[in-house]
């Protein structure tokens, strides 16, 4: 009699092909999942309104100077960081080894470009890892010394490692959005 091994061939490739779906699916299941919560917004509300967002950027770079100093690194409100891989910004950025381990200092100032008077302004912002949400520092006006309107804080990093630096200033309900990747040595 002469056997017929199709129908276990046949076995033996959908228990592999099962075996193979179950531990693909466990295997996802055990891995984190990290959220982007770039300025300070889902990453679907980024998305959807990131068009609006821009030009909030440039009605509040219209009506006002801003004066972002981070450890004596001057910035203005930028989101160019954005379109930039890490490894791209670590040849060519020029917003590299910005922050260090340990205390970093922060100043904002915001001048009304008609008057040149000195805003209040509402801060929030966040120094963020790069891959991960663990080391996150949530800097909002809770944690700014107010000294004629210019807003100071100090924060500390533990650890060398790629971070950004993204949040929102909100002046007479005008919105400015700012986003910068860098690191810290």
């Amino acid at each position: 009699m002469k056997r017929n091994y199709w129908p276990i061939f046949f076995i033996g490739i959908f228990t592999f092909v099962f075996s193979m779906i179950v531990w693909t699916v466990k295997s996802a299941v055990s891995l984190p999942v990290i959220e982007d919560h770039s300025f300070m917004k889902k990453y679907q509300d980024v998305d959807k309104d990131y068009n609006d967002m821009m030009t909030s950027n440039s009605v509040f770079l219209s009506k006002y100077n801003l004066e972002l100093d981070v450890n004596e690194n001057k910035f203005d409100l930028t989101t160019s960081d954005i379109k930039y891989s890490q490894r791209v910004l670590e040849k060519y950025s020029q917003h590299k080894d910005v922050l260090k381990v340990g205390k970093n200092n922060l100043k904002v100032v915001v001048t009304d470009k008609n008057t040149n008077e000195k805003k209040d302004i509402n801060i929030e912002l966040v120094v963020t890892k790069t891959i991960t949400s663990d080391s996150d520092l949530i800097i909002n006006n809770d944690k700014f010394q107010n000294n004629d309107k210019i807003y100071s804080s100090e924060f500390e990093l533990k650890e060398s490692n790629n971070w950004i630096i993204t949040g929102s200033f909100t002046v007479d309900g005008t919105v400015g959005y700012i986003y910068i990747k860098t690191n810290a040595i």
